[in-house]
């Protein structure tokens, strides 16, 4: 995995199939232009990468911190730093700014492999956005969290405010975070349903919880998960009747697959060991 490595993102392998990525920018993961550029770059290399990687874990690699949020030199760039230029001249240039970050920190929903966040520490304003971004995420009990964003001077633009109406299921905490970039809980956190476990401990609690999640998924058919998180953003994205139709669709190819006839046999056997699955794109 050394072809997917970069300055600020360690990258290893603790299981078969399974990826471990923790941000490793000194000393807190405040991100720079660089660094979200490498970040959002790694995970679309992971959507079309050779080897055969079905799970991948997001965590952090400093023990008290996740993400501090985008460092302040970047921040002072989003108001543009030319205060000759034309206003409307300046905005085109800071929209595109944004949408490049934007699209950076959306990439793990992209990626067609499923992303799990493992949070721990101080998870600040973009690290929501990144989180947000990702499948499914675990809180270590040690976490704190805030919408920094309305203390900065602005509203937070980078994906929290477009991903937690749709992915938390209490819209007034919601707003409530929002407004006051108030320091919130893991506790709090799983209450909203930005998290799904909390996992007492910190750091290598978390992170191994995460692991063992991503083995498990790992060892399923990976057209079958692959699919399962296509139709899913699909789904968040359109009706039910729409998604519906498409799933027709996406399905009248995927249940061709010898996966499919796997899984049923060692259901049928039950097997106490899994089917071994193909890779998704065999090398030619």
């Amino acid at each position: 995995m050394t072809s997917l490595g970069s300055k600020y993102i360690k990258i290893s392998s603790p299981a078969p199939h399974v990826l471990l990525l923790e941000l490793d920018r000194q000393p807190v993961n405040a991100f720079t232009s660089e660094f979200w550029k490498e970040y959002g770059c790694t995970f679309d290399a992971l959507s079309t990468h050779p080897d055969d990687i079905r799970a991948v874990v997001l965590s952090s690699a400093f023990p008290k911190v996740f993400t501090a949020g985008l460092d302040f030199q970047g921040l002072m760039k989003l108001g543009g730093n030319d205060v000759t230029m034309d206003p409307a001249r300046r905005a085109f240039l800071t929209r595109d700014l944004i949408l490049d970050i934007q699209r950076a920190v959306a990439a793990p929903e992209r990626c067609p492999i499923p992303v799990i966040a493992a949070v721990h520490g101080i998870v600040i304003g973009l690290g929501i956005d990144i989180i947000s971004a990702c499948d499914v995420r675990y809180a270590a009990s040690d976490a704190k969290f805030s919408i920094k964003e309305v203390d900065m001077g602005l509203a937070a633009d980078v994906g929290t405010l477009a991903h937690l109406p749709k992915i938390t299921g209490n819209h007034s905490l919601v707003r409530e975070l929002a407004y006051t970039g108030r320091t919130f809980s893991s506790d709090e956190a799983e209450k909203l349903g930005l998290v799904s476990r909390v996992v007492g401990g910190g750091r290598e609690a978390v992170v191994a919880a995460a692991l063992q999640l991503a083995r498990d998924i790992a060892s399923k058919s990976p057209v079958a998960v692959t699919g399962t998180k296509h139709l899913l953003l699909h789904a968040r994205d359109h009706s039910v009747a729409e998604n519906l139709q498409y799933t027709a669709i996406w399905n009248s190819a995927a249940v061709q697959t010898a996966d499919l006839e796997q899984a049923v046999k060692a259901g049928m056997t039950k097997s106490k060991e899994s089917p071994k699955f193909l890779p998704l794109r065999p090398k030619l």
